[in-house]
């Protein structure tokens, strides 16, 4: 049997002519010679429709044979004695074989318009599936379905992870088993950039194709389709395979392109908040050192002129302006610290009245230290924090509190559970945050006197903008968050919410 025809074919058309021949049997007699032949080709017509051309036209040969042998006379012999008969057998046989061929050719057309929509409807599919992919090359099992779709034959796809051109197995997603032989045949491809094998002009011995994956100027995967050369369409579909291999490489070089180009982007905004970031501290550092310098300096060589209250003034501009120097140098290094990915906290179980205690003790050594309450819920459980940092968080919200709010209004440090979280929390009477720039204020380099006006005391001191983002970072780092609200009365309040946790039982003595 032939492999292109398959049983039920056969089976139909053998119904066909065997239905014919009994509508022959049935009408002899009945219609003259001419009439009787009609089912013979009408027949010879639907067998066409499923057979190949040589069992068709071998079918209506035969068919023409048996009715001459069983209807023209003398009958059960091939010897015609009427040439009108002759003439009929003759023009019988040529009528068949030409509706035969025509309806063969046309049925050809018809397999050839639906390969081509299947094709078409595939590289559509195709070509959908890779537009909206992230990442193309995670396709390459699709790619190698589809390969294998088309063809019926095995497949391997190759595809290279980077654009570097490296085709070793690190740097290589390889679906399929090949050979080693073939291995090396899809690592030429690659680097050539050109198919291979019967049919294109390179390494034509060859009976598997080699296909690449081609982006614009690069290569970045090859295909392999084994015995190629002895498929039955092979000139046709070469087309078809190739737009499906170039589709992906099209598709995995834009997306490659389009990750070296977002990371250009990062590392370019990554330069650019270095450079900000070092201008600002430049200048901040300036500024308390040119101070520090400056009373130092009329210290050394005018003192002796001075009375003590002019002498202790200098004395005081260079200690505040140390401790801010200290503070701003604090914040720089753990905000770097804090925004290491490995970062680790140096955490234990601490008494938010101890840490608070602290913080009002620094702040009551400056001169307005005395409009600082703080209040501390009783029973309050045990933090799990490190000590130090949040020590350098409440310190951090004192110091903007207390600069951007008016001389004498009260700043409040409050610390109460509520929840499930235990609430840390530092509000003033100053002008407040616009609710558009409540988010902002935690960004490095917003600056606090943009948002919030002039400090308290009418100096500008253009602040780093670092002290916020500090703050978050060490919430953040200790599971926690920090948030501001509008607090009664007016005024900012910043909120320290840290996780509430179950302190370990204190071990019993003599243990």
């Amino acid at each position: 049997m032939h492999p292109s025809a398959p049983r039920p074919v056969w089976v139909r058309a053998a119904l066909v002519w065997q239905a014919a021949w009994g509508a022959m049997v049935w009408l002899d007699g009945a219609l003259d010679l001419a009439n009787l032949a009609m089912p013979l080709v009408l027949a010879s017509a639907l067998a066409s429709l499923w057979l190949p051309v040589w069992a068709s036209l071998t079918s209506s040969t035969v068919a023409v044979l048996a009715f001459n042998w069983t209807f023209v006379p003398p009958r059960h012999t091939f010897t015609v004695d009427l040439h009108q008969n002759a003439l009929l057998l003759v023009a019988l046989l040529l009528v068949n074989w030409i509706i035969a061929g025509l309806v063969i050719r046309q049925r050809q057309h018809a397999q050839a318009a639906q390969a081509m929509a299947e094709r078409e409807t595939r590289l559509r599919q195709w070509g959908d599936t890779l537009r909206d992919a992230s990442d193309p090359a995670a396709h390459a099992a699709a790619l190698h379905t589809a390969l294998n779709q088309a063809t019926g034959s095995e497949v391997v796809v190759a595809v290279l992870r980077t654009l570097d051109g490296e085709t070793d197995d690190a740097s290589t997603l390889m679906v399929g088993e090949p050979s080693d032989e073939q291995r090396a045949g899809l690592a030429l491809c690659i680097r050539d950039g050109r198919p291979m094998g019967s049919g294109t002009g390179r390494y034509d011995e060859l009976g598997d194709a080699y296909l690449p994956l081609r982006g614009r100027g690069i290569t970045l995967g090859a295909a392999l389709v084994r015995d190629f050369a002895r498929h039955p369409q092979a000139t046709g579909l070469r087309p078809h395979l190739q737009a499906l291999c170039d589709q992906m490489g099209g598709a995995m070089h834009r997306s490659l392109i389009g990750r070296k180009e977002q990371l250009a982007r990062e590392q370019s905004q990554l330069q650019a908040t270095r450079n900000a970031f070092l201008s600002a501290i430049s200048h901040d550092y300036r500024t308390p050192l040119a101070t520090i310098m400056s009373a130092a300096s009329a210290l050394q060589e005018q003192g002796e002129r001075m009375d003590s209250e002019q002498r202790r003034q200098l004395a005081t501009g260079i200690v505040e302006e140390s401790e801010r120097l200290a503070r701003l140098t604090d914040n720089t290094l753990q905000l770097a610290r804090l925004d290491a990915p490995d970062v680790r906290l140096t955490c234990d179980w601490e008494s938010a009245e101890e840490i608070v205690g602290t913080v009002l003790r620094r702040a009551r050594r400056r001169p307005d230290g005395a409009r600082v309450q703080a209040w501390v819920e009783p029973g309050l459980p045990l933090l799990w924090c490190d000590a130090l940092l949040v020590s350098q968080l409440l310190d951090n919200l004192l110091d903007n509190a207390m600069k951007y709010s008016p001389e004498g209004s009260r700043v409040g440090v409050h610390a109460s559970l509520d929840g499930d979280q235990i609430c840390l929390r530092m509000s003033d009477q100053g002008s407040g945050i616009a609710p558009a720039w409540r988010e902002r204020v935690f960004d490095v380099f917003q600056r606090g006197e943009v948002l919030c006006g002039v400090p308290a005391d009418g100096r500008n001191r253009r602040g780093s903008g670092v002290g916020l983002a500090v703050c978050r970072a060490i919430a953040r780092a200790h599971g926690g968050d920090l948030r501001l609200t509008s607090a009664q009365g007016g005024g900012c309040c910043f909120e320290f919410r840290l996780p509430r946790r179950e302190a370990a039982p204190a071990p019993e003595a003599g243990a």
